[in-house]
């Protein structure tokens, strides 16, 4: 029987006037990888950003509903922002790395929370750099700018980066729609490896992926959330002509 590891109820939420997501309910479950796939605009990458509040920082956005994610509401007030966004990391579309050397991207958050033991901060950087699939490539150049690295070694690295502050749920939004086929190779098949740890959430424009590597897919259509399932029952027999027409290449 799989947990949940997030609970969406009744999700609605607004920019303004227009109304971006309506009424989303999912579960999420624990240790597996869920692809969000529809085209341009249908709200993917927004309830994406809902799972970590980074939709907070838009003016004008209001949210209803509830989304709990280890039984607890994010959005009471309870919640501290940088301690739900410790606990959900996010990996995005283009890598993104500080203009720092490669150990202290990986360094920056455990020292925001307050780690400033040498040693344990060195084994907690190999032990995110192994995590994300580069520690082999970078061992050695620790002290090298982060920027000198190839595209899909800077996505791992961002990837390193989020696993440092040691998150439950990561949340992956196109990561490798900027990247060669091979680095998108080696990525898929790290997060294949990650699941075994995290809960992952990731938003990927190509279907063939959402396929080859997510355990349910959420297919979303104008702010509606059309069809969730299982990804092969969602691939082979969808419920809905939408879902079919959308994955068959009619519209998107």
């Amino acid at each position: 029987m799989s947990q949940q590891a997030i609970s969406v109820d009744n999700l609605n939420l607004y920019y303004g006037q227009n109304h971006a997501l309506k009424n989303i309910s999912m579960d999420i479950d624990k240790n597996s990888v869920t692809a969000l796939i529809g085209p341009s605009g249908c709200g993917k990458s927004t309830f994406l950003r809902t799972l970590n509040r980074m939709n907070d920082m838009i003016p004008g956005v209001k949210i209803e509903g509830q989304i709990n994610i280890h039984n607890q509401n994010i959005y009471s007030d309870q919640v501290h922002v940088e301690m739900l966004r410790k606990n959900v990391g996010m990996v995005f579309q283009a890598p993104n790395p500080f203009p720092k050397s490669i150990y202290d991207n990986v360094a920056y958050g455990p020292r925001i929370h307050g780690l400033r033991d040498k040693k344990k901060l060195d084994e907690l950087i190999e032990k995110s750099l192994r995590g994300a699939a580069i520690w082999d490539e970078v061992k050695d150049r620790l002290k090298d700018k982060a920027t000198g690295l190839s595209g899909g070694q800077q996505q791992r690295l961002c990837i390193a980066r989020a696993l440092a502050v040691e998150p439950e749920v990561l949340l992956m939004d196109e990561p490798t729609s900027a990247l060669d086929p091979i680095s998108t190779a080696k990525i898929e098949e790290l997060i294949q490896e990650l699941k075994t740890s995290y809960t992952i959430v990731i938003v990927t424009h190509n279907m063939q992926q959402a396929a080859r590597i997510s355990d349910k897919t959420a297919f979303f259509l104008s702010g509606d959330l059309i069809e969730y399932n299982k990804t092969e029952q969602l691939f082979s027999t969808p419920k809905h002509k939408q879902t079919e027409d959308y994955i068959t290449g009619r519209f998107g």
